[in-house]
C-alpha cells in the first residue's frame, strides 16, 4: 500500500515539473507602456518660406467666384528637402479663397488671396494643414490681443496671385493655370507615408490642360450691297402746229425721274473670345500702404521707445518683408523691418499684440488693420 502511495505521489510531482518547464520563462524586466514601446515615425519638415507650384484642377469662374470658395489644384512640380521627397507630383491641395478684386473696363486686372488648408497623397495620406490662433504665434511670450477669439488666424499655406485678364473674360483662373503656395510656417510629413506616396505617383502628363472656358466667337456677317430702282427716262413736250397764224399748242412732256437707292447693310465684324488668364508674378506698379493706428500703452520697435498715442505705419508692397515707416504728427520716429504676414479672413478692427522682454519691457510683435487680411509681424 505504501509503495502504491509513494508512486502516484511521484507520477503527480514529475507531471508538475514537466508542466512547469512548458511554460515560457519569465523575466523580472518590468513591462514598458505601449506608448514607449512604440517608436515614433520619421518625419520631414517643410520650412518657413516653402514654395510649392500648383497647377489648378478646376477653373474659378468670373460671374461666381467669392471668397470661401474652395479651390482645387494638384502639386506640379516634386518639392524635396535635402535627398528626401516631401511632396510628390501630382499630390492633390485644396484651399480656398479668401479674398478677391475683379478685373473692370478702367483695370484689367484681378487680384486673389487664398489659403490651402489640405494636402492628399497618391497613397491616400491625407494631411490637413491648419491655421495658427493668434495667441500661439511667434516664438517669445506674448500677450493676448484684445477678444482674441473673433481675430482671424494665421494660415500656414498661403497663395497671392495677380491675374491679368479682360473683364469680358467668362473665368478668372483657367484648368492647369500655375500659382505658387508659399508656407508661412513649418510643415511636418510622416515621411515613411510620404515616400510610399513618391512610388504610387505616376508622372504627370506634358500636353497643356484644355481650357475650361465656354466662350465661342460670333462670326463676321457679309452685309448687303445697295439697292437700285431705275427712274424713268421721261418724255418730251408735244407741239401741234397752229393753223391761219394761231400759235403753235404745246402739250408738256413727263419730266424724267432719278434712280431710288436703298442702302444695304455694311455687315459686323467676327467678335473673338478675349485671351487666356494671365497669371503675373507681381502687380504692375507695387501698392504703396498708409495705416493709422493707435497705441494704448509705450512699447518698443526696433530697439526704439514709442510713447502711447496715434501713429501711421507706412510701407511698399505685401512682402513678405518690408521697410515699415512708423510716424507721429507728420515726422518719421522709427524705421523697422517686418514681415507681412497674409491672414485667413479680414480683419474686424484695429489690433495690436506685444512681446515681454527679459528686462520687462514690453516690444511691439504685430499689428493688424481693419479691413486688410495681413498683419505686419516685427521680429
Amino acid at each position: 500500500m505504501r509503495l502504491l502511495i509513494s508512486a502516484v505521489l511521484f507520477a503527480a510531482l514529475a507531471g508538475s515539473v514537466q508542466a512547469r518547464e512548458a511554460l515560457p520563462q519569465q523575466t523580472d524586466v518590468p513591462s514598458k507602456p505601449a506608448a514607449n514601446r512604440a517608436s515614433a515615425s520619421p518625419t520631414v519638415t517643410l520650412p518657413t518660406g516653402t514654395k510649392i507650384v500648383l497647377a489648378l484642377t478646376s477653373p474659378v469662374w468670373a460671374r461666381s467666384a467669392k471668397p470661401g470658395d474652395s479651390v482645387y489644384a494638384s502639386a506640379a512640380f516634386p518639392v524635396a528637402i535635402g535627398n528626401v521627397i516631401a511632396i510628390p507630383p501630382g499630390t492633390y491641395v485644396q484651399g480656398q479663397i479668401d479674398a478677391l478684386t475683379r478685373p473692370g473696363w478702367l483695370s484689367t486686372r484681378a487680384t486673389f488671396q487664398m489659403h490651402f488648408t489640405k494636402m492628399i497623397f497618391a497613397n491616400g495620406y491625407t494631411v490637413e494643414i491648419p491655421s495658427v490662433p493668434q495667441n500661439s504665434s511667434g516664438s517669445a511670450s506674448q500677450t493676448a490681443m484684445s477678444q482674441q477669439a473673433m481675430l482671424p488666424e494665421i494660415p500656414t499655406a498661403i497663395a497671392t496671385v495677380y491675374v491679368g485678364i479682360s473683364p469680358r473674360s467668362d473665368i478668372l483662373l483657367d484648368n492647369g493655370t500655375q500659382i505658387e503656395m508659399v508656407l508661412q510656417g513649418p510643415l511636418s510629413l510622416d515621411s515613411a507615408r510620404v515616400m510610399a506616396a513618391a512610388r504610387q505617383t505616376r508622372p504627370l502628363p506634358i500636353a497643356p490642360a484644355k481650357s475650361a472656358t465656354q466662350c465661342k466667337p460670333i462670326p463676321a456677317t457679309p452685309g448687303t450691297s445697295d439697292t437700285v430702282i431705275p427712274g424713268s427716262p421721261g418724255t418730251p413736250d408735244t407741239v401741234i402746229p397752229g393753223a391761219n397764224g394761231m400759235p403753235d399748242t404745246v402739250i408738256p412732256g413727263i419730266p424724267a425721274t432719278p434712280a431710288t437707292v436703298i442702302p444695304g447693310t455694311s455687315g459686323t465684324p467676327e467678335i473673338a473670345c478675349p485671351g487666356p488668364p494671365v497669371v503675373m508674378s507681381a502687380p504692375n506698379k507695387p501698392v504703396s500702404y498708409k495705416k493709422t493706428l493707435t497705441l494704448s500703452s509705450s512699447m518698443q520697435v526696433a530697439g526704439n521707445a514709442l510713447a502711447a498715442g496715434k501713429y501711421q505705419f507706412s510701407w511698399t508692397g505685401l512682402g513678405p518683408t518690408a521697410e515699415v515707416d512708423i510716424v507721429q504728427k507728420g515726422k518719421a520716429t522709427i524705421r523697422a523691418q517686418a514681415r507681412v504676414i497674409a491672414l485667413d479672413q479680414i480683419t474686424p478692427r484695429d489690433a495690436t499684440s506685444v512681446r515681454s522682454n527679459a528686462d520687462g519691457t514690453v516690444s511691439l510683435a504685430a499689428v493688424q488693420f481693419a479691413g486688410e487680411i495681413f498683419e505686419l509681424t516685427f521680429e
